[in-house]
């Protein structure tokens, strides 16, 4: 009889898109899951002409990981496998060590696959790195978007994060190397019970005799996010009803917003605190909640760098003068990380929020609509300490504002990538 570990190579296989690229990455840890990931992949290249590339990050916070490093790379010399090294330097022995790290390791892993022309990486996620995600998650009493836990596909940036291992269990993956005569390396801090996660893993070995184990988990991680697109989609149909972006901004009908479901309003307001203030992790639900009050309420908020306005029937969400009023840049560089201007050759022009001291110099801007606040946050061009273009006050005179195309249009933010 076959075990699970006979038939891991076709199933793999079958949850990686039809045709893949011709030059893949593959994050390698030297544990026993980006491990079997490596070895299958290989399989997967060899026989699909496809090139395979290998990193491995070293977070520098263990003294045996750079010895661990070189291990993966002498096993990659063996399978035929350019290997790298990607050292973090970043951390100020502060804050939440396991996010800062795990931040680190998708930055360091896209710009490596920028620099190699990789569109895709995969990563050796697994079904119990899913339980114990969807595990965690349920400790911060997370919605459904946030039980949906990982999906299979991720955008970083332009380069697309692949985990073909969700469905998989780390004893069927361990199983396979066995088979293969392949040993892995255990990292001790698997076992350190000061990480959340560490303590989710601990947890979830007393819970099989409710029937609650890593592969129960991750099929309720699948349903919530079969539940969560959907979701998805009418957040994106009540954006396009009652929500338009103008100015840099975003104006919401109230009426519209307090007729919605809660989990819709909810919805609707973490999706344009985005963006306003840009990718990243959403803010917590609690304060979403405020600021959806506030909305429903016709009171003035602030969140994530954002400031909600009540103008009559509508609410606008637009960035806090404060969060913009040190951004500098030059006509052709990105300022606020979004917006670039275009005009003619003006020495010594720079791109500065229009301010206090701009706006009054473009004295037509009551003809926009857009609330006072919301103009003086929008990105200007100056000559020195005068305005040469504040197209979002309506004062063009030859330059126009457009929003990095790595932007998608504002309904389509609402949806997953």
């Amino acid at each position: 009889m076959n075990s699970p570990a006979d038939t891991l190579p076709e199933r793999v296989r079958a949850l990686l898109p039809e045709k893949l690229p011709s030059r893949l990455g593959v994050a390698v840890s030297g544990g026993s899951d980006s491990l079997a990931l490596l070895h299958l992949l290989v399989r997967i290249a060899r026989d699909e002409d496809v090139r395979l590339f290998a990193a491995t990050v070293d977070h520098g916070l263990r003294p045996d990981a750079t010895a661990e490093a070189a291990r993966v790379s002498e096993m990659c010399t063996h399978l035929g496998v350019p290997h790298v090294t990607l050292k973090w330097t970043g951390w100020d022995r502060s804050g939440n060590l396991q996010d800062q790290a795990r931040r680190a390791r998708y930055g360091l892993l896209r710009d490596w696959a920028v620099s190699k022309d990789i569109p895709a990486v995969a990563v050796g996620h697994t079904a119990d790195d899913q339980a114990e995600t969807v595990l965690m998650r349920l400790g911060r009493a997370a919605g459904v978007r946030g039980l949906s836990a990982m999906s299979f596909a991720r955008d970083l940036d332009g380069v697309t994060l692949w985990r073909p291992l969700l469905g998989e269990t780390r004893t069927v993956l361990r199983g396979y190397l066995q088979a293969e005569g392949v040993q892995w390396i255990e990292d001790p801090s698997n076992q350190d019970l000061r990480f959340d996660r560490i303590k989710a893993r601990e947890a979830l070995g007393h819970l099989s005799g409710l029937g609650i184990t890593a592969q129960t988990l991750s099929r309720v991680a699948a349903n919530l996010g079969r539940a969560n697109r959907a979701l998805e989609h009418f957040a994106q149909e009540s954006a396009r009803r009652f929500a338009k972006e103008k100015a840099c901004a975003v104006r919401v009908d109230r009426a519209g917003f307090a007729a919605l479901p809660e989990e819709m309003q909810r919805r609707l307001v973490a999706g344009i605190l985005q963006r306003i203030s840009g990718p990243g992790y959403p803010p917590r639900q609690s304060k979403v909640e405020q600021v959806v009050q506030a909305v429903i309420a016709g009171r003035s908020s602030t969140l994530s760098g954002c400031q909600i306005l009540t103008d009559g029937n509508s609410s606008w969400f637009c960035r806090e003068l404060i969060a913009v009023s040190a951004c500098v840049a030059r006509p052709d560089e990105l300022w606020d990380g979004r917006w670039i201007a275009t005009g003619p050759d003006t020495p010594g022009a720079q791109i500065r929020a229009l301010g206090e001291t701009g706006l009054p110099q473009v004295p037509d801007w009551r003809a926009t609509g857009v609330p006072r606040m919301v103009l003086m946050a929008t990105p200007a061009v100056w000559q020195s300490d005068q305005i040469v273009s504040a197209p979002f006050a309506g004062f063009s005179n030859g330059w126009t504002f457009e929003m990095n195309p790595k932007f998608p249009e504002f309904s389509a933010s609402f949806l997953s990538h």
